[in-house]
């Protein structure tokens, strides 16, 4: 299991509760004695407080030594004064173990929700089950590990250590960190290639017998800090590509475009419709403190976008829709992809990234591309993405005049200096 954090209120401790049972059971019936729990989470967000992730995790780890494994992501790029100088909650800006994947045996969940509670209530996020594709949970399972040697291994007395053999993200060299983090990922996305093209001749025998097939799945990893930038690649490529006629429905939990992305926005031929929230979905609406202030950020950006699109008379090919859904959040993000012509989606992309600079340049993001044919699932994609898109209301020049889209100036005049971190 890979998110960002886990929680500390009820829900989350049924969780908890949950894989104690099944361990216990693993070790009673002996049924699954070889039963392994796997657990990544970030370490800076996984540690904040008192009552954290490590500290509802611990128990399972100090009654499960051989069986239970927490890691703890540290960025290599919070260091030194900075380490020292920038308190908690904000060394999160710096960069985060952002992967929301979880595995149980062959299948999995890719997803862009934390394992908190408002996640299991009241806050819009995506989920994708893929039952029975060992292919697919082995390489996520691999990659969680691989990500998991490099970080940070939390011990049954609350300590963390550096796992034999490796660099430590923050004490040690942050280039050699760099280097061996990247080739240990990378060892198991060449593995994942090898392994495909080993496979090809088998898949083209059972093509012969059974057909082709109508659907192919991509998993996509960005890691940045790292040097590793497939998804980056693979979402350029895409936005590069899409043509006249194409629709593209585009979400994020944070709108926050990286100039990259928004060039080619603005400078293609496809039809957006961009999905984002309203300051009152915003996960950071009625924050304390400075915090408080970044709905109005998103606003800020927001309002530049628009008005660029504007400006370039593109508002009738670039939409911007707000989300709102009372007592509800926003974390959705992704994209569908329309085929010029058709009236169903025929891509998805479906994980953690929120198109913007963190997600490129700070934070480990792992998504995938789901292309396919299959007019169910297609039917079925295209459900979720109206579902979603049902809950908002079209941005116009009147949106941004409304009272509580007033902007203070301090945070038009910040924005800009802090937009690459949040």
């Amino acid at each position: 299991m890979a998110s960002l954090y886990l929680g500390t209120g009820p829900l989350e401790q049924e969780l908890v509760d949950c894989l104690q049972e099944v361990l216990e059971r693993s070790r009673e019936e002996r049924m699954a004695p070889d039963l392994k729990v796997s657990i990544l989470l970030d370490y800076s967000r996984g540690s904040r407080g008192k009552k954290n992730s490590r500290s509802m995790l611990l128990p399972l780890l100090q009654r499960f030594p051989g069986q239970m494994r927490v890691s703890l992501y540290h960025t290599p790029d919070l260091r030194g004064v900075l380490k020292t100088l920038v308190p908690e909650r904000f060394n999160e800006t710096i960069g985060l173990q952002h992967i929301k994947v979880y595995v149980f045996d062959d299948s999995l969940i890719i997803s862009g929700a934390n394992l908190s509670d408002s996640y299991f209530t009241n806050r819009q996020d995506r989920y994708i089950l893929l039952r029975d594709c060992a292919e697919l949970a082995d390489f996520f399972s691999e990659l969680v590990g691989a990500v998991g040697d490099v970080s940070l291994q939390l011990q049954r007395d609350d300590t963390v250590q550096v796992k034999e053999g490796m660099v430590h993200p923050y004490k040690g060299d942050h280039s050699e960190f760099c280097t061996v983090a990247s080739k240990r990922i990378m060892q198991v996305v060449d593995l994942a290639r090898a392994r495909q093209q080993l496979s090809a001749s088998t898949t083209e025998e059972t093509q012969r017998r059974q057909g082709p097939g109508d659907t192919l799945v991509f998993p996509l990893v960005q890691m940045k800090p790292l040097g590793i930038g497939l998804d980056e690649t693979v979402t350029k490529r895409l936005l590069t590509e899409a043509g006249d006629d194409s629709r593209v429905f585009l979400a994020s939990g944070y709108f926050n475009l990286t100039r990259a992305y928004m060039e080619l926005v603005l400078g293609t031929r496809a039809d957006y419709r961009i999905l984002l929230a309203s300051p009152e979905v915003n996960g950071f609406f009625g924050a304390k403190g400075v915090a408080g202030a970044i709905p109005a950020a998103y606003i800020h950006i927001a309002r530049q976008f628009y008005s660029k699109v504007c400006r370039g008379g593109q508002q009738d090919r670039i939409r911007l829709h707000e989300y709102i859904r009372r007592d509800w959040t926003f974390h959705a993000k992704g994209l569908w992809y329309y085929f010029q012509g058709s009236e169903r989606p025929c891509l998805t992309l479906i994980g953690s990234p929120n198109f913007g600079y963190r997600s490129v340049h700070r934070d480990l993001e792992a998504q995938l591309a789901i292309v396919t044919e299959n007019q169910g699932l297609q039917a079925e994609l295209q459900q979720e993405q109206e579902r979603l898109y049902a809950m908002s209301t079209e941005v116009s020049p009147s949106t941004f005049e409304q009272p509580n889209r007033t902007v203070k100036l301090w945070v038009k005049l910040v924005t800009p200096l802090i937009k690459n971190f949040f």
